[in-house]
């Protein structure tokens, strides 16, 4: 036979006094065991200076990259020799260029070097999309990736009126600016208008 403790129990709370509200106890530290959807709450965040450095690593990197691949785009164009075989197809850049009045003749080599050119914009504007999908922890190439690369890019300044913007992130800008969301079917007031060239 064990003896009986002699210690009181804890008393009862007294109405009216204040009561530190909600308990520390209600809140695990970590989340519960077989629980792997868990809120993010129960998550340790990375100190503010690791989410900086990592960034900046990561800008760095991107910058690297986009240096090889330039120097392998230097290195590409020096070493072409064969000028008759072309990924974008010559007549419809020919086309293009006829579509401005003032262009009367254009030079058999102007096509060709436009055809690289547009190649190596397209390259790069990929390139940097792609690491926008990355900084996303995504392996798929997205509208807005490439939206994003024109944003943060100055040479790319020129086509910010032209690529649309996601109208999800507008309408969350909005929200957050104290915006209201337009009506269903009534346009926007900043509504993006493109220019479509004449057939």
């Amino acid at each position: 036979m064990e003896p009986k403790s002699t210690t009181p129990p804890p008393p009862g709370p007294v109405l009216g006094a204040p009561v530190g509200y909600p308990p520390a106890a209600v809140y695990p530290a970590a989340p519960p065991p077989g629980y792997p959807h868990a809120p993010a709450l129960y998550a340790p965040q990375p100190p503010p200076a690791a989410v900086a450095a990592a960034s900046q690593q990561t800008a760095a990197q991107q910058q690297q990259q986009l240096q090889v691949f330039w120097a392998e785009q230097y290195r590409e164009i020096e070493a072409t020799t064969d000028f008759k075989n072309h990924n974008l197809p010559l007549a419809r850049i020919k086309k293009i260029m006829k579509a401005d009045e003032d262009v009367r003749m254009i030079a058999a080599e102007a096509p060709v070097v436009f055809a690289r050119a547009c190649e190596m914009f397209i390259l790069e504007l990929t390139h940097r999309g792609w690491a926008h999908a990355e900084e996303n922890k995504r392996r798929t190439l997205q509208k807005s990736d490439i939206a994003a690369a024109i944003a943060r890019t100055e040479v790319f300044d020129f086509l910010v009126d032209i690529v649309p913007r996601d109208e999800a992130k507008d309408a969350e800008a909005a929200v957050a600016a104290g915006m209201p969301h337009p009506a269903a079917g009534m346009p926007a007031a900043d509504m993006g208008y493109y220019y479509v060239p004449q057939q």
